[in-house]
Parts: structure tokens; C-alpha cells; sequence
């Protein structure tokens, strides 16, 4: 017979049956996975009102759809992540899924033949001074900046006329919780924006209000009030020359930029705050003051506030101290530096109840190694300060709304805050 076994027919159908019924299993179990996966991803908490895209999944991934059927290139440009072409599809729908993103809200926007455009289902968000769409990653656990049961404090709109700009001016006032119920008098906290945005950042995007219902919620944080103003500011009558062509850190630029800082500084100190005290129940004191900013409002921080200690003793720079204190390769010098605010380092411990600084570890190198270096200069100056730093998150809200988180509960506190906050130095 050859060596050739006969082969018999029923156990041969039986054995085909049985692989017939593997692959079936197989198909099925991968179309359940499938199925699991494709049902992980939800709307994002940012889209506009019954927008099922941008989607986001358990891990931090972001499915982008956009309709443009009669475009030939779509590429998605997330300012801090992604940078990808998007596939078409025969239904003139353009998507993409990212790999796993970093908590918090990204900006981004698509590029369709050349043209940078928002994406239509996104809440529109004032960025890179523009509207443009961003997408909100949660984070895994994390509660401190989404609304709580409690009470609430109320974000509030103010106009005031401003003697050094000749205009009228806008900002956005946070009031504690039983501010209306109460006839107490409260510290003031001035957060500034970063560059590109405006003062209604830390609201929309940062979330400020509700990080700041919860902390005083949980009795960690002492009740404030809150004021954000806009950060860009010209003397009535200047005219901004035209700087095109010219980079940034030229003498051009420079002189633009600290001609538009010191308008800045004259309408918050003579303006802005004479008006927040006259028109709010504050502690109109330097004790009862604080201020911080991030990125370009922590380079107005540190100007302000070193140039008026009479009026300021709670300091902090969120992402934003190297652009002041250190220019180009230069080091910086707590003896020299502010004309000589940090000399005597016992003095200044004295004066400025909390200087506080943060970087994210992601930050682009240059702002990551300039703050680290303050840092390094402050320590090797024994100079008192808190040093925070956001794992895995970059020049982004995350990495802001940690800092206020971390900052906050720091702020007002009796007998001897800064040293409390030296020891917990991170």
C-alpha cells in the first residue's frame, strides 16, 4: 500500500469539524476584543454638546474624527504630542487613533491642505492666541479638579477703567463658597494666564475654581478670593511696531516686551488692586497677598511681586521662573539678583512668607533645565522656597493645575509657613 494508511471518512469529517469550530472560537474571541475595545472609548468631557468625537479610552488614547471629503491631506497636530497624518474614509471622514497621552487638556489642531483649522466638535478654547479645539485626558483617580458635591464658590466678571492702558479692562473674579453668607474678609490670590491666552484660562482650561471648591472643601486650604486678570497691557497711546522677522530674545523683542510687562505691573498694582480692595471684602495688606502665574504669567510674577514687596509676601512661578531669572547661559544670583531682595537670605525668610516654584518632568528642555537651575541657585543661596515637580506631564494644564493644587494650601497659613513648606520640600 505504498506506506500510505487508508483514510477513514468519519474521523476525517469529525477533524474538520473541530477545526472548523477552532476558528469560529478564534473570530469570535477576537471579535468580542474587538467589540470590547472599540466600546472602551467615550466622548470627551470637552466636546461640544452630543459630539461623539474626540473619544478617549481607558488608555489615554484619542480617536480624532474630522469630515472633509473633498480634501487630499489631513494631519492632527496636538501641541504637546501627536503629530500625525489621518487615514481617509469612504465615507469622506477622516480619523486617527493616538498612542497613550499624558493626563489633562491638549490643544491641537488639524492641518487640511495646508490650512490649520479647529476641529468643530471641540469646545473651542482660547490657546496660542487663538480659539483652537484641545481634548480632556482624565486622569486615572484623580478628582481635585472636577466638580464635587458641596458647596461651591461663583467666578464672577469685572470691568474696570484703567488710568495706564486708557481702557476698559476685564478680569474674572473667584469667590469662596460662603462669601455671600458671610461678612468676613478674605486673602487675595492674583493668578496670571500664560502667553497666547487670556484671563478666562484658568477657568475654562485650568479649572481653578473647582480645585479651589475642593481644597477648601477638605479644610486644607484657608477660603480666598481669587482674581485673574488679563496679562497683556499697553500704555494709552503706545503703538506696537511691527516685529516681523524679528526672533524672539532679539533687543526688539526684549524692548517690546518689558515696555508691555511694565504696563502690566502699573495697571495691577495702581489699578487692579485699589479696585479688587474697594470692590470685594479683602485683607488689604502685603500678608493677605499673594501671586503666581504660569509660563509667561510666571515671569510677570516674579517682576511684579520682587518689585513690590510692600504689597506681596506669597510668591509663585508655574513653569514660568527661568525666563526672569535667567537669561540665556547666565546663572543666577540670589546676591545680585532683584536688586539684592535675596541677599540676606534670614531676612527674605522674613518678608516673603512662600516662594514657590514647579516645572513638569515632560517640559521642553530649555524651560525644564532653566527651572531646575533656579532651583539649584536657590539652594546653593540657602534661600527658603518649595520646589514641585509634575511627573510625566509638560508644558500643559496638568502640570498647572498640580501646581495650584500643591501651592494653594500653602498660602495664608499661620506661624511660620515657609518653614513648613522648606521641610516639605520635594
Amino acid at each position: 500500500m505504498n506506506g500510505i494508511r487508508p483514510v477513514d471518512p468519519i474521523t476525517h469529517e469529525l477533524e474538520c469539524q473541530s477545526m472548523k469550530l477552532a476558528v469560529l472560537a478564534m473570530l469570535v474571541s477576537a471579535s468580542l476584543c474587538f467589540g470590547q475595545e472599540q466600546s472602551d472609548f467615550k466622548p470627551a468631557t470637552s466636546n461640544v454638546l452630543d459630539a461623539q468625537y474626540p473619544k478617549v479610552d481607558s488608555q489615554s488614547r484619542v480617536a480624532i474624527r474630522f469630515k472633509a471629503p473633498d480634501a487630499t491631506h489631513v494631519k492632527l497636530n496636538f501641541w504637546s504630542g501627536p503629530k500625525v497624518d489621518m487615514e481617509k474614509q469612504p465615507d469622506g471622514y477622516w480619523t486617527v487613533t493616538t498612542p497613550p497621552m499624558a493626563p489633562g487638556l491638549h490643544y491641537y489642531t488639524l492641518n487640511v491642505d495646508g490650512a490649520e483649522v479647529s476641529d468643530p466638535a471641540s469646545t473651542a478654547y482660547f490657546g496660542g492666541s487663538k480659539w483652537a479645539s484641545a481634548v480632556e485626558v482624565p486622569e486615572s483617580g484623580a478628582e481635585y479638579y472636577l466638580p464635587q458635591e458641596g458647596p461651591h464658590g461663583q467666578v464672577r466678571e469685572v470691568w474696570y477703567h484703567s488710568s495706564v492702558t486708557g481702557t476698559w479692562r476685564h478680569a474674572l473674579v473667584y469667590l469662596p463658597p460662603d462669601y455671600d453668607t458671610a461678612r468676613t474678609r478674605y486673602p487675595v490670590l492674583y493668578l496670571q494666564h500664560g502667553g497666547g491666552e487670556d484671563e478666562t484660562g484658568w477657568i475654562r482650561q485650568g479649572k481653578a475654581n473647582f480645585i479651589l471648591d475642593n481644597l477648601i472643601a477638605s479644610g486644607s486650604t484657608k477660603p480666598m478670593i481669587v482674581v485673574m486678570a488679563n496679562g497683556y497691557a499697553s500704555r494709552a497711546g503706545y503703538q506696537v511696531p511691527d516685529l516681523t522677522g524679528k526672533p524672539f530674545g532679539s533687543p526688539e523683542m526684549m524692548k517690546v516686551m518689558q515696555e508691555r510687562m511694565g504696563a502690566f505691573e502699573d495697571d495691577m498694582t495702581q489699578v487692579l488692586i485699589p479696585f479688587i480692595d474697594k470692590t470685594f471684602r479683602t485683607i488689604p495688606d502685603r500678608d493677605h497677598r499673594a501671586m503666581a502665574g504660569l509660563s509667561m504669567g510666571g515671569m510677570q510674577t516674579f517682576q511684579v511681586t520682587f518689585d513690590r514687596l510692600d504689597l506681596f509676601s506669597y510668591i509663585g512661578g508655574f513653569s514660568g521662573a527661568a525666563n526672569v531669572f535667567a537669561m540665556g547661559n547666565s546663572k543666577f544670583d540670589t546676591k545680585t539678583a532683584f536688586h539684592g531682595a535675596m541677599a540676606d537670605p534670614a531676612a527674605f525668610a522674613k518678608r516673603v512668607h512662600l516662594l514657590w516654584i514647579g516645572v513638569g518632568t515632560d517640559e521642553p528642555e530649555r524651560m525644564r533645565s532653566g527651572i531646575e537651575g533656579l532651583n539649584a541657585s536657590l539652594d546653593e543661596g540657602k534661600v527658603q522656597h518649595v520646589f514641585y515637580e509634575s511627573p510625566g506631564t509638560a508644558h500643559e494644564w496638568q502640570t498647572w493645575r498640580r501646581d495650584l493644587k500643591d501651592f494653594a494650601p500653602r498660602l495664608f497659613q499661620p506661624a511660620g509657613p515657609q518653614t513648613l513648606a522648606a521641610q516639605q520640600k520635594r
